[in-house]
């Protein structure tokens, strides 16, 4: 009976220690499952991309002339709308005429009088000469009406120059538009009096046939393309012509072309300035609109990967790819221009590789993991 008694005593004590040891391995086995994470995993494959960057966009007309006045006076007459197409030398405001028509009337008389003045000295030195060759008259006499003739000549020539800056005045009583293009607004109104020295112009004209289109790249996108392409002239032969979008979202129907890229990099930015030239001849752009342009980039059979499959780290980008199960950090190298989304890649990854396609930049190597 004692011998019994013991071994069931030994059977209760040993099944506690067997549940638990069944427990603890089987606790151990599912945190080795739980080792190997699953994440979302992404095969590399070659195919054709089209890549398109967005950059913010204002824009400018091909010429915008400030209209002022050359001359001061009255506004006696606006014969242009705000905002009305203009063509070049048509006029738009009339200022008061009465005083510059008066000043040129008296210079024309004084010009009257001094050609009269000069006919009269004319006379008087061909009668001079005819009694200095009969020696009837000594060189003195004949010296004074010659010099009498010159200074007449030059009242001719002086009353000549009145005439014709009086002229001119009168005409800047006319002003003009030197450009064909659209109006601006018109800060002034009938009766304003305006000089050459006013601070407003008397209107803006813009010259919008054609609408300059500035945007904004990177010092770095801008380094690379110029490497890629051998130089900033050769980047801009051969840079695609860029389309734009309106400021809300309408695609507009012209495409423009980069015709020029600014030398400067902008201290505060970072970033330097290009210009694309796009046709208005709807005139539906217009002077100080914004605007997105869209660079786009046919690729054929390249590497295209999602950026969520990446990070950077100290300029350089990385991915990982999922070797025999495990994560390995890899360095690649992207295109210079991208859509925000996408990156094409140029060195680093091959096709059939498989990377982490999201969360890149939260894990680390020689990770397990499962594919999603």
């Amino acid at each position: 009976m004692g011998k019994a008694r013991i071994h069931v005593m030994i059977r209760k004590s040993i099944l506690p220690l067997l549940l638990g040891l069944f427990a603890f391995v089987s606790c151990q086995q599912k945190k080795q499952e739980k080792a190997a994470l699953v994440y979302k995993t992404q095969r590399v494959e070659r195919s054709s991309q089209v890549v398109k960057a967005l950059y913010s966009a204002t824009m400018k007309g091909r010429e915008i002339v400030e209209v002022r006045p050359q001359v001061s006076g009255l506004i006696t007459k606006i014969l242009i709308a705000e905002g009305q197409k203009v063509h070049k030398e048509q006029t738009l405001f009339i200022i008061d005429q009465v005083p510059y028509q008066a000043a040129l009337n008296t210079a024309e008389a004084a010009l009257k009088s001094a050609k009269a003045a000069e006919q009269s000295a004319q006379i008087t030195y061909n009668s001079k000469k005819q009694l200095r060759d009969q020696q009837v008259i000594g060189d003195f006499e004949m010296q004074t009406a010659y010099q009498s003739l010159l200074s007449a000549q030059a009242q001719v020539a002086q009353a000549q120059a009145q005439v014709a800056n009086a002229r001119n005045s009168l005409s800047y009583t006319v002003v003009k538009s030197p450009v064909s293009g659209v109006a601006g607004m018109i800060p002034y109104h009938v009766g304003a009096l305006v000089s050459s020295n006013i601070s407003e112009p008397l209107i803006s004209v813009c010259d919008d046939s054609e609408m300059w289109v500035y945007f904004s790249l990177s010092e770095r996108e801008v380094t690379n393309l110029t490497l890629q392409y051998g130089s900033l002239e050769a980047f801009m032969q051969g840079m695609p012509d860029v389309s734009l979008l309106l400021s809300n979202g309408t695609p507009y129907s012209e495409s423009g072309k980069v015709d020029a890229v600014s030398g400067i990099v902008d201290a505060s930015t970072g970033a330097v300035s290009l210009r694309a030239v796009f046709p208005n001849k709807e005139h539906l752009l217009r002077n100080g609109g914004t605007g997105t342009v869209v660079v786009s980039t046919i690729k054929d059979n390249v590497i295209v990967i999602p950026q969520t499959a990446t990070f950077e780290l100290q300029n350089k980008v990385f991915v990982y790819r999922v070797i025999d199960g495990k994560t390995a950090q890899t360095e690649i190298k992207v295109a210079p221009l991208d859509d925000g989304t996408t990156y094409i890649v140029e060195e680093g990854l091959t096709e059939g590789d498989i990377i982490i396609a999201e969360g890149a930049g939260l894990l680390k190597d020689n990770l397990e993991v499962k594919n999603d």
